[in-house]
């Protein structure tokens, strides 16, 4: 059986409700996203085979998701952090596109933060450890959604903007593997199944 690349985005914040652009700062899980974290891990104890490396971003809301899910995390990294917004941080779209109109993260520069270029060399980076990584075990990536989104196109071999094409909602889980080398996006925005 070949082994998979999971990707988990964090449960539910405050500023992922409300839209407001999170990268460094750590903002906590609410009620809600704490238990989007608890039902995402029945669905990744369903997808999950053998042996697994977990890797998570070292943010609160990333570690408590991995937490919650019931996954042990082996190795907490920056590489798996959220794009850095710089002068972004904590603004929404709608409030940028005052002073920038039509902007986007992955379309126009972010003053003092990370470019796109910048997010997919770190993409690839940790996409060649978890390549390596994955001849032994499934591999968990607990991280964000943007930074999530450009793991996504990296993988199949689009370019880091191209992440713009994929969702990924809070919690949500997306499973990348292979068909006959041929990378591939399995499953994409599994979103956890929550009780009535």
């Amino acid at each position: 059986m070949a082994h998979q690349l999971f990707l988990l985005r964090h449960g539910q914040t405050e500023w992922s409700v409300n839209g407001r652009h999170t990268g460094r700062t750590d903002v906590p899980l609410t009620a809600a996203g704490e238990e989007q974290a608890r039902a995402a891990g029945g669905t990744l104890r369903m997808l999950l085979g053998g042996a697994k490396l977990v890797l998570s971003s070292p943010r609160a809301r990333a570690l408590r998701t991995a937490e919650l899910a019931g996954l042990l995390v082996d190795e907490v990294t920056e590489d798996l952090a959220e794009w850095d917004y710089g002068d972004y941080e904590g603004v929404t779209t709608p409030v940028i596109r005052e002073q920038v109109p039509g902007w986007t993260v992955w379309t126009h520069p972010i003053p003092g933060g990370e470019s796109a270029a910048d997010v997919g060399a770190r993409a690839d980076k940790l996409l060649d450890r978890a390549r390596r990584e994955i001849e032994n075990g499934d591999v968990v990536l607990v991280g964000h959604g943007h930074f999530s989104r450009v793991l996504v196109a990296r993988w199949i071999g689009l370019p880091a903007t191209s992440g713009v094409h994929f969702g990924l909602d809070p919690a949500g889980l997306a499973v990348l593997g292979d068909e006959r080398g041929e990378p591939q996006i399995e499953h994409l925005n599994l979103l956890p199944a929550l009780e009535a």
